[in-house]
């Protein structure tokens, strides 16, 4: 099976979440509205440009020159210290929603991710995948993403840093000679810059030249750097998305509906989909569940939770989804339009610390039996062929790409 891949790589990162962080804290300027930098101490003339905004590059301010040389091209300039405090809390904002799509995740940086989508499309398509992240990422965090799609990470690290900010772009195979043999050398993943003098001696100047060059004279000259070199510029790349192998704490699921939704019925259809997605995941980490937690959003945006203990920790689709109606229905106010909602499953223990009684053991095993085939055909013949009855109607609703694994 084909990878499929995606890099998110946050725009202008640093100075992005100062930005949402000070307006959250009531300040009334958008600092990436005005001329304005990330940078360190000002009364030392060693301070450096960390970040700057796209009306503080209009006065021709670059990244890693001194806070004294901007001052010099713009005197009005904003200075913000960095805080790396924050910029931490908002990476991990974006990997736990992005935990929301893929278990695969690395962290490349403190604002780039690859997510190996391999096993976690179904019937969806990468390129929607993208588009509703990226939504969510603007919508609910505040701050926007580039993000690369293609069928390996190269590839998809290569298209994130296409044409920015907030824009999607693909790479695939076939798309490599108009979109990234045009580009200039320099331009390549992991090409040092001390190699690109050598390779304009070479007459190498775009990444079209180094891939269509003599492999073993490249071998010969750089080792395997080279050979290394030649397979980027065409496009190869078999590393795997990195990410660490560990149980989560929590599983937990959430959908930006299409349209806005009244109806506490088809509410309860959604949840379920939501929920048979969590209590799949769940039981595939051989964990158990003790707290189920529903979330609503608004038109308005204002959002609600309720939190509930399960009778005995489980992985059953049917215990957990119980639960969730009943708190939905405790929340759920007639005729709140609704944009969004979200399953969560937490308190998560392995399942051979359970102990079950005589009673309950009976009482479930028969819907052990039946989630655990409803289980194995979806492996086998893909998540959404298989489906619960009580959700049939639900794939007109949410058009599968709304679905997660």
């Amino acid at each position: 099976m084909e990878k499929q891949i995606l890099h998110i790589d946050v725009n202008n990162a640093f100075l992005s979440w100062t930005a949402v962080d000070m307006l959250k804290k009531g300040y009334k300027i958008d600092i990436r509205e005005i001329p304005s930098i990330i940078g360190g101490d000002e009364t030392k003339r060693s301070g450096i440009v960390l970040a700057k905004s796209m009306k503080a590059k209009e006065f021709g301010i670059r990244t890693a020159q001194t806070i004294y040389q901007a001052r010099l091209k713009c005197p009005n300039i904003q200075v913000f210290q960095s805080d790396f405090k924050v910029y931490r809390e908002y990476s991990d904002k974006l990997y736990n929603l992005l935990l929301q799509y893929t278990d695969k995740i690395e962290r490349f940086s403190i604002d780039e991710c690859f997510l190996d989508m391999t096993e976690y499309l179904m019937k969806d398509t990468l390129i929607n995948k993208a588009k509703e992240i990226s939504k969510r990422v603007r919508e609910e965090l505040g701050f926007t993403v580039n993000i690369g799609v293609a069928n390996n990470k190269l590839l998809a690290k290569m298209a994130s840093d296409f044409t920015k900010p907030n824009r999607i772009h693909t790479l695939y195979k076939d798309e490599i000679p108009k979109k990234m043999w045009i580009l200039p050398i320099s331009e390549l993943f992991m090409l040092g810059k001390r190699t690109v003098p050598k390779l304009y001696n070479m007459q190498i100047k775009t990444i079209g030249d180094l891939a269509r060059s003599d492999k073993e004279i490249l071998n010969k000259k750089f080792g395997k750097h080279g050979i290394q070199m030649w397979e980027y510029a065409n496009g190869i790349d078999n590393s795997e998305v990195k990410y660490i192998k560990e149980k989560p704490k929590g599983i937990g699921n959430s959908i930006t509906l299409p349209r806005n939704i009244s109806d506490i019925q088809e509410l309860e259809k959604i949840l379920l989909a939501l929920t048979e997605q969590v209590t799949y995941r769940l039981r595939r980490y051989d964990l158990l569940a003790k707290t189920v937690n529903v979330q609503l959003r608004t038109k308005e945006f204002e959002d609600t939770s309720h939190q509930g203990k399960l009778f005995t920790a489980t992985s059953g689709t049917k215990e957990i989804y119980n639960k969730a109606k009943e708190l939905l229905e405790q929340m759920y106010k007639k005729g709140i339009q609704i944009r969004l909602i979200g399953v969560r499953v937490d308190n998560l223990i392995e399942k051979d610390e359970c102990q079950i009684s005589l009673f309950d053991s009976k009482q479930n095993e028969k819907q052990d039996k039946l989630d655990k085939v409803v289980d194995e055909l979806k492996l086998k013949y893909g998540y959404n062929l298989i489906t619960r009855a009580g959700k049939m109607d639900v794939g007109g609703l949410l058009k599968l790409k709304d679905i997660e694994k």
